[in-house]
C-alpha cells in the first residue's frame, strides 16, 4: 500500500545505516528521560555511540533510563531546556516538550516556554557547534485539518487561543525557528512531524489515548470515549519512529519537515476494541463531552518520508497495542505490589 519504490530507498537507507554504526559520533538528546527518548537513547548506544541526556524529569522517568546508565558512553544532566546549553555534539536530537494534553495545559506557559526557548537554545547551541539537529515536531501543527489526508504542505487549521494552543502553536513557532535558524545561518535541521506514537515506557497517567485505554481496561474501569467516538487517529509504534528519525538524521540535505506516521486511520471505537481484546477486558464504553478544539480526523501522507528515507511503519496496530498491553501489566503489578 505504500510507494513502489520504498524498497530500492531501504536498500539505500540500509546501507547509511551500517556506515553510522562504524563511525561513532557524540549525541546530544533532550527530553532523553522521557518515552521516545529513552527509546532513542538506546537505540544510539546500541550502535555504539556516546550519548548525553539531558531532561527537567517534568514528564520524564529515571526508570525509562535504567537500561542507558549501564554503558560507559552515556551521560545524564538534570537540566531544563529553556536554560541555555553547552558541549561539543556531532548530532542533537531535541525531543523535550511535555506531549500529553493533561500535562501540557496545566501549565501553558511552561509549555510555550519550551517549546520556543528550548528549540532556541538548542538551535543556538547548533550554530556555535556545527551540530546537525533532528527535532520532534507534531501532527498537531495541523490542528483540526481541513485537508485529509494531511501533507507537508497542508498549513493547518489551528486556534492560536485555545487551551491546545501552548503546544500546537509552540511547535508550529520551534518550526518557524529551525528553518530561519537554517536560512540564516546554515544550520543543518531537520523536522519531524510524529503522529500518535505508543509503546512501552508511556506514562500510564498521561492521558493519552492508548495509555487512558490500556489502564482503564486493566483495572476494570469504563473506557472513555469522547464525543461520539467517531474521531480518528493513525497510531505508530515507538520502534517505527525511531527508525524514522535516525533515517532522517542520516539522510542527505532535508529542507522541509516530514510526516512520521502509521497512516492507517482508526476511529476511537476501533481502537477501544482493539484494547479490550489485547487485556481480555470487559470494560463499558462511556461517553464524555469532546474537549475544546480536539481533532476530529489525523492520518498522515508519508510519501515524502518514503522518497527521501525510504521508510514505512512495519508494525500493526494489534502487534503494537499487544506489546504495548503487557508493558503497562507490569507497570500495575508493581503499583499493586
Amino acid at each position: 500500500m505504500y510507494c513502489s519504490s520504498l524498497r530500492d530507498h531501504a536498500a539505500r537507507v540500509g546501507q547509511i545505516a551500517r556506515l553510522i554504526e562504524t563511525r561513532q559520533m557524540k549525541y546530544l538528546v533532550t527530553g532523553a528521560a522521557g518515552f521516545l527518548g529513552s527509546h532513542l537513547t538506546d537505540a544510539l548506544l546500541a550502535q555504539g555511540h556516546d550519548v548525553v541526556g539531558v531532561d527537567n524529569m517534568l514528564s520524564g522517568r529515571a526508570k525509562n533510563l535504567e537500561n542507558a546508565k549501564t554503558h560507559e558512553g552515556f551521560s545524564f544532566h538534570h537540566h531544563d531546556v529553556i536554560e541555555p546549553l553547552s558541549g561539543q555534539y556531532d548530532r542533537i536530537f531535541h525531543l523535550a516538550a511535555p506531549a500529553s494534553p493533561p500535562l501540557y495545559q496545566t501549565d501553558p506557559v511552561a509549555t510555550a516556554k519550551t517549546c520556543f526557548l528550548g528549540t532556541l537554545n538548542v538551535l543556538e547551541l547548533a550554530r556555535a557547534t556545527g551540530a546537525r539537529v533532528t527535532m520532534t515536531s507534531t501532527s498537531e501543527v495541523y490542528g483540526d485539518p481541513e485537508q485529509h489526508p494531511q501533507t507537508e504542505t497542508y498549513l493547518g487549521n489551528v486556534n492560536p487561543v485555545g487551551p491546545r494552543a501552548c503546544y500546537d502553536e509552540g511547535k508550529r513557532i520551534a518550526e518557524t525557528l529551525a528553518f530561519d535558524f537554517r536560512r540564516m545561518y546554515g544550520v543543518d535541521v531537520r523536522a519531524a512531524r510524529l503522529f500518535n506514537t505508543y509503546g512501552p515506557r508511556m506514562d500510564p497517567e498521561d492521558g493519552r489515548v492508548v495509555s487512558n485505554f490500556i489502564m482503564q481496561a486493566l483495572t476494570g474501569k469504563d473506557i472513555t470515549l469522547y464525543g461520539d467516538g467517531s474521531q480518528t487517529r493513525s497510531f505508530c509504534y515507538y520502534t517505527d519512529v525511531i527508525r524514522g528519525l535516525i533515517a532522517l538524521m542520516e539522510a542527505d540535505t532535508v529542507d522541509a519537515p516530514v510526516n512520521l506516521g502509521n497512516p492507517f486511520e482508526i476511529d476511537m471505537r476501533q481502537i477501544a476494541r482493539i484494547v479490550l481484546d489485547a487485556v481480555g477486558s470487559d470494560s463499558n464504553l462511556v461517553h464524555r463531552p469532546l474537549p475544546e478544539d480536539d481533532p476530529t480526523r489525523r492520518q498522515p501522507d508519508i510519501r515524502r518520508a518514503g522518497e527521501l528515507l525510504g521508510w514505512a511503519p512495519e508494525v500493526s496496530v494489534e502487534e503494537g497495542v499487544a506489546k504495548t498491553v503487557t508493558y503497562f501489566k507490569e507497570y500495575v503489578l508493581e503499583r499493586v505490589a
